[in-house]
């Protein structure tokens, strides 16, 4: 007999995942090229070759006893040393090899924080629309996810409803942007409010209550956007990182998580943040992706690929007559259901070889989302099929 919460884990199986195998076995009926699969945010660019000829260099001139064996549990002391010194070079902070921890990526980053930090019972605020599988961190460790709304004008968060989502065992909030899955950033005010009001709760609640930042798409954004880095805004921070995109490595499955001194007690968290590492049986980040990502630490994805796609998706739905979120970062854009069902929405364009991603995945029925991480002349052929679902639902007329 399986566990209950693998029972309940089983009930509420990703839907991104469900609608990627979808989109398998109408590619194995109509073929790979007919089909335009905007499930599963999979990288479309190759790494950078600096990772290709560091894992070279490393496999030829490092002991191999060294390179392949263990490690303190938080990561090779010279990695986590670049982390440091790449951070405080583009964000100002002021870490050393100690304040962080590398991480099995961002997810087994996020894991190990909830681990370290979360009793049961406690709540985790999250901001719809938001990655799906928070709920099932969080369940992880008895704890649950306390859904707030946005603003469906801009979808930043609403900050009066997030106020009022506090409860006493409110022990965490956690923030992803640029966001997954509607490609909009946080405002410096949105990011100000929240860091207001999280100071307030602690003083109102006399406990620690912590800001945890997911940030797999720190890198990804558009238009003169700049990146951000969150531990400037409110002092209880931990900032969770994968470089799944920025480096296109999603199966390598490295990350690491950042805390600043300024968090209270940050050693005895750091120390507690190791052994949840230990404990949850990753033990630490796999040992030779660790120093070719160290050796690669200033490199990046071809962000020209992802933002030509978002331009000529963005602007070929829009002149179709649906409504978008334009993206700012990350490689999704979320798109408004014509019906009040949006999986009435995806059924209908299955039947034009469009797989797309229901709303209510992220907790925000009436929407979808397309991950536009595919190959260009894809993006530029799924138009015609969109052109057709737009006519079945009389848009643009």
């Amino acid at each position: 007999m399986l566990s209950k919460k693998i029972q309940a884990a089983l009930a509420g199986s990703s839907a991104i995942r469900a609608m990627f195998m979808e989109g398998k076995e109408l590619a194995a009926k109509a073929g790979v090229e007919n089909v335009f699969d905007f499930s599963l945010g999979n990288p479309a660019t190759p790494a950078p070759e600096a990772i290709k000829q560091a894992i070279k260099d490393l496999a030829d001139k490092v002991d191999p006893l060294a390179l392949h064996g263990y490690m303190p549990n938080s990561g090779f002391e010279d990695v986590r040393a670049k982390v440091a010194e790449n951070l405080n070079s583009r964000f100002g902070t002021d870490f050393t090899w100690e304040n962080i921890v590398m991480t099995v990526g961002a997810a087994g980053g996020i894991n190990i924080a909830f681990k370290t930090i979360l009793d049961p019972q406690d709540e985790v605020i999250v901001f719809a629309p938001y990655f799906g599988e928070y709920k099932n961190y969080a369940a992880n460790f008895d704890a649950s996810v306390v859904e707030v709304a946005p603003d469906f004008e801009t979808f930043q968060p609403d900050l009066a409803a997030f106020e009022a989502a506090f409860s006493e065992k409110t022990k965490a909030v956690l923030v992803n942007t640029p966001n997954n899955p509607t490609g909009v950033i946080y405002s410096d005010d949105t990011m100000k409010g929240i860091a207001r009001i999280l100071s307030e709760k602690e003083k109102e609640y006399q406990k620690e209550i912590y800001l945890i930042s997911d940030e797999p798409y720190r890198e990804l954004v558009y238009d003169g956007a700049k990146e951000n880095f969150l531990t400037k805004y409110y002092r209880n921070t931990i900032v969770g990182y994968s470089f799944s995109k920025s480096l296109s490595l999603p199966g390598e499955r490295i990350g690491y998580l950042a805390v600043p001194n300024e968090a209270v007690d940050s050693k005895e968290l750091l120390a507690g943040i190791e052994v949840a590492n230990r404990t949850l049986g990753f033990v630490n980040a796999p040992s030779l992706i660790q120093k070719a990502v160290a050796a690669c630490i200033y490199e990046k994805t071809n962000l020209d690929f992802y933002d030509k796609n978002r331009k000529v998706l963005y602007e070929g739905l829009t002149r179709l007559g649906f409504t978008c979120v334009k993206p700012q970062g990350a490689f999704y854009l979320w798109l408004k259901s014509p019906v009040e069902q949006e999986a009435d929405f995806v059924a209908a364009a299955k039947k034009y070889n469009l797989i797309l991603v229901k709303g209510s995945a992220f907790g925000c029925g009436g929407y979808v989302r397309l991950a536009y991480c595919i190959p260009h002349e894809k993006i530029t052929r799924s138009l015609d099929a969109f052109a057709k679902l737009a006519k079945e639902y009389h848009l643009g007329e």
